[in-house]
């Protein structure tokens, strides 16, 4: 069994107000993009390859946000749960966590699945895997009469201490087929200690499951090629696994963007990158030190998820976030947006309310001539009436509410990034802001000066970077099992057995996607905590554990317990396939451009400047930019504020310097 992939492989991020398509092949790199079409993300795939003359023989690497936002939009499935009885409310019960510890009003996310649909059943297995009352047929037949009385869409299920033994989930399963529904165990898709955790992280793969089944079958039926879809470790899935265990896809289209920055990061010899992917709808930001910074534990939409991700922290800051005036009449930007539909009010489509895009057009920072290559048509007259409007109850001239609109957007951003940075030790003076996206480029200089930041990498054609990420990803499947060994129990023939078993599934997963054997690569690491701790660090397999986690404890925390206990709570194994695709840089080649400039007005911190307009395609490598600047490209457009400088690498990456 040999895994097969054409030549010809297209990378497509959806977004929230752009689909963007890379297309890599042996003759090069192609870009596209297409306005989403967010009540069917399908099609404007369909639009953009039938655009891009693509018809046969290439393979889909697909970011995706359709499980992202039918969670945060509470438009999921109908979700049966089936628990231990007697624990049936863990669910809304959650843990004592407070988000906002003095607010009295504060609001608990909806429930995803209510009282009526939660289900218990007779049956205990203890902490050891023990089974201390068994489920018997009788239970099992009251409970299919149960469920035959309920409207549902799909099936959750989560048992106590299944993680330690899942024979009573397995049974179940195997009871519920008839139902053809789709079954979440939270022995595969979460089989952690942490009941809540759990449950929690089995119910929003249960809600989300359906529709994102609905939606991939739909496209694959359209496509007809080989689709993989990305995933929020890093790595990407085939549509089968994506189907069951969508819970792995939340973060699909910004992990794409953070494995491009931290290439194009490489392609400089740069290590430290604070990146920042500022599109239509958020914002997403990710601080790198070499390598991606993964986490077992996050949180989307209130709701906790305990699968492996990349760390990204997301703000509603985009280029369609929308400007308002709050109750006590100050400027707000976000968190809504418009979206694809209408869109900013430049966009001409029937958009009435002032966005960070309108702004930057009022200011002159995007041209309109040459916005998407000249391919798409904007109408910055359409502004003025809005503007104004925003502008009277601000009690500001149409420059200064521009401006402020611009401000208020760049201070949601500084202060994200400083939680990001400074508030976990990192100084961001020492790290690179990489910017990409549609509008990341504009703000990129202005964040670099709040932080102290001196150099800014704007990539090769940034307005797609998430999208070219995606080619980087290999196949990946994140695996865990939860021990509890105590110091005095750890030895390395305990953990090869233990590693043992969770390789001897890795090779079944990789062989059900046609892989081989020897094409595996494993990574393990141990979830390490002091006795008595609530949470613990992870650490890579070592024979010196202790050490490695009191350097982690360390570094981490700032202290450490010379004379506690430590121990392993879980293993980890990720298994990694290398999936082979033209370089993604195949086509970053010097072009015979001639450097030339055009002078435009624009307005930057209330003055009318005469900005030099560059067309990044025809920079010639060494080229060197002043501000102020504007460097227009098919992606994105970049500001380079008075003070900056850059330069043209031969990798086609522009350096942004203070001067």
């Amino acid at each position: 069994m040999k895994n097969h992939t054409p030549q010809t492989l297209i990378s497509i991020d959806t977004g929230g107000t752009f689909t963007d398509f890379v297309v890599l092949s042996p003759t090069g790199l192609t870009t596209h993009k297409v306005l989403s079409t967010p009540h069917d993300p399908s099609l404007a795939i369909s639009q953009g390859l039938k655009e891009l003359g693509l018809k046969q023989n290439f393979s889909i690497v697909h970011g995706t946000t359709v499980a992202t936002n039918a969670l945060l939009e509470a438009k999921g499935a109908r979700v049966v749960l089936i628990t231990t009885e007697g624990f049936e409310d863990v669910l809304e019960i959650g843990r004592q966590n407070r988000s906002k510890l003095y607010d009295l009003e504060i609001d608990a996310p909806p429930l995803l699945v209510e009282s009526h649909r939660r289900l218990g059943i007779k049956e205990r297995i203890d902490a050891k895997g023990k089974r201390l009352l068994v489920l018997s047929e009788n239970e099992i037949r009251t409970l299919l009469k149960k469920l035959k009385k309920l409207s549902f869409d799909s099936i959750a299920i989560c048992l106590l201490s299944s993680y330690k033994n899942p024979i009573h989930e397995i049974l179940l399963a195997n009871k519920l087929k008839t139902f053809k529904k789709p079954l979440s165990l939270s022995s595969k898709i979460s089989p952690e200690f942490r009941e809540y955790e759990r449950c929690s992280t089995t119910c929003v793969n249960a809600y989300v499951a359906p529709i994102m089944s609905q939606y991939l079958n739909r496209l694959e039926k359209k496509i007809r090629q080989p689709i993989r879809v990305m995933q929020s470790n890093g790595g990407s899935l085939s549509i089968r696994e994506a189907t069951e265990e969508a819970v792995r896809t939340l973060l699909s289209g910004p992990a794409g963007g953070a494995l491009g920055a931290l290439a194009a990061a490489k392609e400089s010899g740069i290590d430290k990158i604070l990146s920042f992917d500022m599109g239509g709808t958020s914002t997403d930001m990710s601080l790198m030190n070499g390598t991606l910074e993964m986490t077992s534990e996050s949180e989307v939409g209130g709701h906790p998820v305990k699968t492996p991700m990349i760390r990204i922290d997301t703000i509603g800051a985009g280029g369609g976030s929308l400007a308002w005036v709050d109750a006590g009449g100050a400027l707000r930007v976000g968190p809504q947006s418009a979206g694809a539909d209408p869109g900013p009010i430049c966009y001409g489509r029937g958009g009435s309310q002032m966005t960070i895009t309108d702004a930057h057009v009022w200011l002159g920072r995007i041209p309109p001539q040459h916005f998407l290559g000249g391919t798409m048509s904007l109408h910055p007259k359409k502004i003025k009436k809005p503007l104004q409007a925003l502008a009277k109850k601000l009690r500001l001239s149409e420059l200064a509410t521009a401006e402020g609109i611009i401000a208020v957007a760049n201070a949601n951003m500084a202060k994200a990034l400083r939680v990001l940075s400074l508030e976990r030790g990192y100084d961001p003076r020492l790290f690179t802001l990489v910017p990409f996206g549609g509008a990341g480029g504009l703000h990129a200089c202005e964040l670099a000066d709040a932080l102290g930041m001196n150099r800014v990498l704007i990539p090769h054609h940034p307005g797609l970077l998430s999208a070219i990420g995606m080619a980087h990803a290999d196949w990946v499947k994140d695996y865990v099992k939860t021990v509890l060994l105590k110091e005095n129990q750890m030895s390395t023939s305990k953990l090869k057995i233990h590693f043992k078993e969770l390789e001897k599934r890795t090779i079944q997963d990789a062989a059900r996607e046609r892989f081989l054997k020897r094409q595996i690569r494993f990574k393990k690491q141990l979830d390490v905590r002091y006795v008595g701790q609530g949470y613990e660090l992870t650490i890579e397999e070592t024979p010196h554990i202790r050490g490695a986690f009191e350097t982690s404890h360390q570094k981490n925390f700032g202290y450490l317990h010379k004379d506690r206990p430590i121990e392993i709570v879980n293993i980890r194994l990720q298994a990694r396939v290398s999936i082979l695709s033209p370089s993604v840089f195949s086509s970053a080649l010097e072009r015979k451009g001639k450097g030339e400039k055009e002078l435009i007005k624009t307005q930057y911190k209330n003055k009318i400047w005469n900005a030099s307009l560059y067309q990044r395609d025809n920079l010639k490598i060494g080229n060197s930019i002043s501000g102020p600047a504007i460097i227009a490209e098919y992606s994105a457009t970049t500001l380079v504020p008075p003070g900056w400088s850059g330069m043209k690498q031969n990798n086609q990456n522009l350096i942004l310097e203070r001067k």
